[in-house]
């Protein structure tokens, strides 16, 4: 028995991932040089609640990853085809090759640097260059956050530098920019103060 239209379309609204059915149905929605993730879960199971609820803290941030649903209680063949025994398990595919498995909940955090690790996987593979970028930020400023997120989003890697932390790299970018106030972003080597979107739109080649 699966779940109806109704139920699967409350589903996908509530956890922004895909309801997968079967394991055919996953074969064919697995994509050739992109990673992708399925969270075997089991309806009514606190565990497979939490799992849920971290997964899809963060999974709005990272829309272009593709991440699968599948309800172990009703789709009988997708965890057997992977020897998988318990729910919550997070699978993670390379194209159409099973690589591993991340077993229980874990915080949001971890299916952050996870989801992160590998949002330049197909890039990657495409040998694909990207500018130079590095986010001057702190953990209290909002606009850092918000910047930091619009990177995530369109698969830009960066590397953030917390200069609540770091007093020589604060110095540093105040004599180079003159201005204290972050965010601050270095692309090859320029630097562009605040969230200016546009500029960075444009150095980084993001549309939208």
């Amino acid at each position: 028995m699966y779940l109806d239209k109704r139920q699967a379309n409350k589903l996908s609204i509530r956890f922004n991932m895909k309801e997968i059915r079967s394991q055919q149905e996953l074969f064919g929605s697995l994509k050739e040089k992109e990673k992708s993730y399925v969270l075997l879960y089991k309806k009514d199971s606190e565990l497979s609640e939490c799992a849920l609820k971290s997964i899809n803290e963060v999974s709005r941030e990272y829309d272009k990853l593709n991440i699968f649903l599948v309800d172990v209680s009703r789709v009988r063949d997708v965890h057997t085809e992977y020897g998988i025994k318990t729910a919550p398990s997070l699978l993670i595919f390379e194209g159409k090759d099973f690589i591993k498995s991340n077993k229980g909940c874990s915080t949001p955090e971890f299916y952050k640097s996870l989801f992160e690790s590998s949002l330049y996987y197909a890039e990657a593979s495409e040998g694909k260059a990207q500018k130079s970028v590095t986010v001057y930020s702190t953990p209290a400023c909002s606009w850092c956050n918000t910047l930091k997120s619009h990177l995530r989003k369109h698969r830009i890697q960066f590397t953030d530098v917390d200069v609540s932390v770091d007093q020589s790299a604060a110095e540093e970018l105040v004599r180079r920019s003159g201005q204290q106030g972050v965010p601050q972003t270095e692309i090859d080597g320029q630097i562009i103060v605040g969230f200016d979107k546009t500029k960075i739109n444009n150095m980084l080649g993001i549309q939208g």
